[in-house]
This record gives structure tokens, sequence and C-alpha cells, in this order.
């Protein structure tokens, strides 16, 4: 079946952390470590987070803690008072205005593309009722046909149940909906479980053994989508196959 729909993730893929904020959080706290610093450690430090074992028995929030402090673990910042009392003054900004607020510049472009290719594109995130009000301000809620926050709907990925209701409200089929996102195992298992195709984006490369198409970059994702509406005159099946390391 031709693919008609496209669901993405936010955090990851649309938007990043503002690691100028996150630095000086940190410097006010007396911790120095360079916005670029914290930005290039993110990939690996969220990798080691992406293990089956740790999902399956924490939230989203709970990562979120995890996460920031293997950030720091990675730019020689082991755990202190000082790195605590920053994050939870990040934690605090984040409940009310999320601070995943960084837009990278390909992603307007990308949207737009994929748009002009006939795609209808669905942000589906574990978020904390924020995402709305951020897309928003950052100008990115007109950019995609709709928006689904885990925390308005109190389930989250990987819980199929999440994908599903977005379906639901969209009308989309499975068998015609790619989701797009930077977890295996958040979006990758999420996703087949709910019967839809996963593409992984791996900007730091870091799953060249993944079971699923992969690309590096929003922009490869574009070419990788342009070859589908290519074929779809002939009727030809675009669901994704192989596509390591695009």
């Amino acid at each position: 079946m031709p693919i008609q729909t496209v669901f993405l993730d936010a955090g990851g893929v649309l938007v990043n952390p503002n690691w100028t904020r996150v630095s000086d959080a940190l410097g006010r706290h007396g911790v120095r470590v360079a916005a670029a610093d914290l930005a290039a450690a993110e990939p690996r430090a969220k990798k080691q987070l992406d293990t089956g074992a740790t999902i399956q028995v924490t939230n989203d929030q709970q990562r979120g803690w995890t996460y920031f402090n293997l950030v720091l673990s990675a730019c020689g910042m082991p755990r202190s008072a000082a790195n605590d009392a920053a994050l939870a003054e990040l934690h605090a900004y984040h409940q009310t205005s999320n601070l995943w607020e960084s837009v990278p510049d390909e992603v307007v472009p990308a949207l737009t593309a994929l748009r002009g290719f006939g795609y209808r594109l669905f942000v589906v995130s574990n978020a904390n009722g924020t995402l709305r009000r951020a897309f928003a301000r950052l100008g990115l809620l007109d950019a995609v046909d709709g928006l689904f926050d885990s925390c308005d709907e109190a389930v989250e990925k990987p819980d199929p149940r999440f994908f599903h209701i977005a379906l639901a409200r969209t009308g989309a089929s499975a068998s015609t909906t790619i989701h797009v996102g930077d977890l295996y195992h958040v979006d990758v298992v999420g996703a087949r479980a709910a019967g839809i195709q996963p593409v992984l984006l791996d900007v730091g490369d870091l799953y060249p053994d993944c079971d699923c198409p992969r690309v590096r970059s929003l922009a490869a994702l574009v070419e990788f989508l342009r070859a589908a509406v290519r074929v779809r005159p002939s009727r030809a099946d675009t669901t994704v196959g192989p596509c390591k390391g695009t």
C-alpha cells in the first residue's frame, strides 16, 4: 500500500533541547560546560538510555532526569549537588515552557517538502502537556496537520494504544503510515506493535545494525520518501524497505 501519512516524534526529530539554556543554567550553579559540548555528547548519552530493559520500567519523565545526567557525564561532569540544582531549575522551565525549543534548520524545509509530496504529517510524541504551546511559539504548529501529546492522551510510547489513538483521530490506516522517531525501544518498538512501519532517525550513526529503515537526517528522509512518491502513479508498493545508513 502506498504511504499516505507520516507520524513524527517531536524531541530529537523536530525539536532539540535548548543547550544554550542548559549551559547557562549550569553556569549559574558553578558548572562550566559549553552548549556545543552538550549537544555533541547528546546522541551517545541518549543511546545509553535506549535499551529495552530501561524503557520497560520507566516513563518519559523519569528518563528525562537520567538523560541529562548521562549527557553531563559524557561531558566529564559527574553527578553533583550543583548539577542537580541546575537540572531542577531546568525542569521547572520545562514544565511551563518546554525545554525542547531548538529547531534545527532542516526541519521546516523538510516538512514543507513532505507536504508538497502529498503526505499528511502528524506529531506523535511523548511529552508533558506543553508541546502544542511550544510548537505554536516556535512557529511549527501550522507546519504539520495535527499533534498528539502523550500527556493529553494519558498513554505514551511504546504503548501501541497511543498510535491507535492517533490513527483513529486522523483517519489514517496503519498500513499506509510510517512513524519517524529517534529512540529504537520507544519509537520503533511502539510503532511496530501498532502495525505501523517505523523509520529510525539516527543522527549519530549509532544503530548500524538496526532492523528497520534508518536515516541520518530529515533531509535524507525527504529523499527517501521522494522515491516513494515517484512510484505512486504505477500503484507500486511504496512500503518502506531497508535503507540502512541513509
